[in-house]
């Protein structure tokens, strides 16, 4: 479904009034994204996973400098072609909670959401009604603005308008920040269920924990860089199966595993540094 291959972004940093320099926030990432799985991408905040998000959307700042290619369906997909697409095969649901018009009420955005993937008004109106009642909005919160919406509540929303897009493609970044387990779950049965019928799920987390139960695979990032992709089912035991020490003390900085978080801190990078230590 998507292939993303030796990937690449900086963007600038302004080191003082008149001097620019160039960040690295993403090195060289290679990766496959299949058809009826959730992929989830781990990694702490600031290690790039929602630069992949958005290198992918087309929603990178306009000064950002991307190598490397991005291939959809066996296609370059470019900017010209994520413009089209997005919003009709490719849903985000974003982080950021301002994603939502603060002067449009609840409904009426969901049922945008689902004109723009090529619902008729009729049609549209109904899926929005669906997928709220779905994500247990209730009529108050179906007529509300954003502002009168809870953290909880508006990530639902945004849920809610990845779900009308019926799209073969939904990137959903940090999802269940801020809900209670019951909430927490259902959005995470309805990612899962959405890979279920065939679509492509990349769930973009620092949750190791409750993405292992739903996920297919799983990449690690850190700083930027790819550490580790490997299947969900590595993740037990000690982590013997895992190939990265990183991927392995992140597992066993887990609370159900021992919380060593002396062992994450200490972690070698790479590879190369792992052989040396």
């Amino acid at each position: 479904m998507l292939t993303i291959d030796q990937l690449s972004l900086q963007l600038p940093l302004y080191v003082s009034w008149w001097k620019r320099e160039w960040a690295t926030c993403l090195n060289e990432c290679s990766l496959k994204f299949s058809a009826g799985e959730v992929h989830a991408v781990v990694g702490a905040s600031g290690a790039g996973k929602s630069l992949l998000a958005y290198a992918v959307m087309g929603l990178l700042p306009t000064p950002a400098r991307l190598s490397g290619q991005i291939g959809y369906k066996g296609e370059p997909l470019n900017a010209s072609r994520q413009r089209k697409l997005r919003g009709r095969e490719l849903a985000l649901i974003p982080q950021s909670l301002n994603a939502l018009d603060p002067l449009a009420r609840t409904k009426r955005q969901v049922a945008w959401a689902a004109q723009r993937a090529g619902h008729s008004s009729r049609h549209a109106r109904h899926s929005a009604q669906r997928a709220l009642d779905h994500y247990q909005l209730d009529a108050r919160a179906q007529q509300a603005y954003a502002h009168e919406l809870s953290g909880g509540m508006a990530r639902r929303v945004l849920a809610a308008m990845a779900h009308v897009s019926q799209a073969p493609l939904v990137i959903a970044d940090e999802p269940t920040v801020g809900l209670d387990p019951l909430q927490r779950q259902r959005v995470l049965d309805a990612l899962r269920g959405l890979a279920d019928q065939g679509k492509t799920v990349i769930l973009i987390t620092h949750d190791l924990r409750h993405a292992l139960p739903i996920a297919d695979r799983v990449t690690i990032m850190r700083d930027g860089q790819q550490v580790e992709t490997a299947p969900a089912r590595a993740f037990q035991d000690g982590g013997a199966s895992l190939t990265n020490t990183y991927s392995q003390a992140l597992w066993l900085a887990l609370p159900d595993n021992g919380f060593s978080s002396h062992a994450v801190s200490h972690a070698p990078q790479t590879e190369q540094e792992a052989t040396v230590a």
